[in-house]
Formats: structure tokens, C-alpha cells, sequence
């Protein structure tokens, strides 16, 4: 039987219906209305609609947000991206199709999908880490997905790999977000852009009259840009950093690394992998984590909440 998968994000929400083993049978996406609440919950009800008139009989209805989920699994405590607070999204949503619906945390349900079924799957324990805004995680730890005494676990992006370092917008300074993002990185690619530095020569170029995109900045990191390559070692020597704080705690067998930076593929893998190596506590004494790309790129949310959705209908 399948279930359906919903992923609300900042500009698009994507629907889907998912079958046991983790495909995605079809799809949908609409624009995302991400600073009109009411809307947004019509929107994503609209979308759940259209899935079941295909689809009527389906084992649950899953629906990853972006923010803070509370322990029941009901309210949105905080999303800042979605303009949500306090929300109580699993209650209107149900309202709205007439059906139990599971709400998530996108990260966790992304983690999910590659524990289950992707680059994970052959693990017991894993935390996954998506580079892209900011720095989402996931935690699944023998074979449970770690959510927390309050449900909001597994917030990997704001360990601290920097004292008083760029203030994020959690409220603190110095987390991982402000120097490992895509965000993050084009933001300093911008700066170097924007300079008169013969570095910057190239981004320049590529940028022409308008702003430095994501897509120019993975551009020149393929052509091999000298200052872009500099900057992807220095955000994957940050996540290192936090990366070796969190094996101390968890001691997981493998990371999942996800999100828009992941698509630099090795480019991004291999300098993480060795910065890590350098940041293992009790190195050459302990056994070391796999570190691995994840296998689902944009429909990792939509699976992994259709399962967990499936699960909870069990």
C-alpha cells in the first residue's frame, strides 16, 4: 500500500506517493507561500487532496517542516523560514483532509529516508548532515530516530566550532550553520567577488553585471577556481570540527552528508573525510565512522516522511 509524503519548504512544496520499498510513484510540487501560514496549510491540504484522488487507500499521510517540532509531534514550536510560531500544524492539516496526518522535521525526515533506504541503510546508527541554508541533522541511533525529551533533537547545525565567532540566527555565535552552509559559502565567495583581489578574478567573471549565484560558484569550484577551492576546504574543515565533537557524544558508524553542497560530490567528500580524520578524538584507538553522500537528493523528505508515516499507522 503506498502513503503519501508531503515536504514544505521555503519556495516549493513537494508531494508525493511512496511505496514500501521507498519509491516515489508520483509526484507533485506547488509553489510554497512560505510567509502566509493560513495559506500554507490550504496549500499542502490542496496537495494531500490531489495525492489521494489517485490514490485513496494509503497507509499515512507524512508531512516534513522545517523548524522545531514539539514531542507529540503536533505543533511547530519555531520555524523561522516558514514564519511559523507555535503553529498547530498536525491539527489543522488533519482538519483540512479529514485524515491523521504525522508531522516531522525535514531533517529528520530526510535522515530517515537514507537510513531506511539510501546511503544508509546498511547501518545500526547514523547522523546525517545537510549542507545547504543552514545546517540541518538527523540522528538515528540503534535504529531509532533521535528526537529528544522536547522533540526537537538533533539540531547539528548549531554546535559551536568557533568561540565568538559570526552570530547565527538561533541567537549564538559560532555555529557550524555560519561557516559550513551553502549559505555560508557564498557568502564569503561574495566577499572575495566583490573585492578588487586578483582571487576573486574569476567569480567576478562569472557574476558579470549581477550577483554571484550558488550555480557560479559551483562553476568555478569545477573549473578548479583557486579561491572557491580554498573556501570549500575551509567549510569542510569546520564541519570536521563539529563532526569529531559529536562522535565524543554519539559515536555513530556512519554520516550521511546531504543537502545542495553535497552535489560537489567527491569535491566536497574527500576534504571533510580528511579533516575529519584530524579531528577524532582518541584517533588510531577507536574504530572511525564511514562518511558517505546521501542517495536521495530533493525527494529525500517526501520518503522519509511517508515511511514514518506508515510506521506510526502500524
Amino acid at each position: 500500500m503506498l502513503s503519501v509524503g508531503i515536504d514544505i519548504g521555503g519556495t516549493k512544496i513537494l508531494g508525493a506517493l511512496v511505496d514500501e520499498s521507498g519509491k516515489v510513484i508520483q509526484e507533485k510540487r506547488i509553489a510554497s507561500p512560505a510567509q502566509d501560514p493560513a495559506r500554507l496549510v490550504d496549500d499542502v491540504a490542496g496537495l494531500i487532496d490531489d495525492l489521494l484522488r489517485v490514490e485513496p487507500e494509503v497507509a499515512g499521510i507524512g508531512v516534513a517542516a522545517a523548524g522545531f517540532i514539539d514531542a507529540e509531534r503536533s505543533t511547530v514550536l519555531y520555524a523561522p523560514n516558514l514564519n511559523w510560531r507555535n503553529e498547530p500544524l498536525q491539527q489543522r492539516i488533519s482538519g483540512r483532509v479529514g485524515r491523521e496526518v504525522v508531522i516531522e522535521n525535514d531533517a529528520n525526515a530526510a535522515g530517515w529516508a537514507e537510513f531506511r533506504f539510501g546511503a544508509a541503510s546498511k547501518y545500526g546508527s547514523m547522523m546525517m548532515l545537510t549542507l545547504g541554508t543552514g545546517v540541518g541533522g538527523a540522528v538515528v541511533a540503534d535504529g531509532k530516530l533521535m528526537r529528544g525529551g522536547f522533540g526537537i533533537g538533533g539540531e547539528l547545525g548549531h554546535v559551536t566550532v568557533v568561540d565568538g565567532g559570526i552570530k547565527c540566527g538561533c541567537g549564538r555565535l559560532g555555529c557550524v550553520e555560519q561557516y559550513s552552509s551553502g549559505t555560508a559559502l557564498l557568502r564569503e565567495l561574495r566577499s572575495i567577488a566583490s573585492s578588487s583581489s586578483a582571487e576573486g578574478a574569476r567569480l567576478r567573471e562569472l557574476a558579470g553585471e549581477g550577483e554571484l549565484s550558488g550555480h557560479h560558484a559551483y562553476l568555478a569550484f569545477q573549473e578548479g577556481d583557486k579561491a572557491t577551492r580554498q573556501e570549500v576546504e575551509r567549510a569542510a574543515e569546520y564541519l570536521a570540527r563539529a563532526m569529531g565533537s559529536l562522535v565524543a557524544v554519539l559515536d555513530p558508524e556512519v554520516f550521511v552528508i546531504g543537502g545542495g553542497l553535497s552535489e560537489l560530490g567527491q569535491g566536497i567528500l574527500d576534504p571533510i573525510t580528511r579533516h575529519f580524520a584530524a579531528q577524532l578524538p582518541a584517533q588510531g584507538f577507536r574504530p572511525e565512522a564511514d562518511i558517505v553522500l546521501a542517495s536521495f537528493a530533493n525527494e529525500a523528505g517526501v520518503i522519509g516522511a511517508a515511511d514514518l508515516a506508515r510506521q506510526a499507522g502500524q
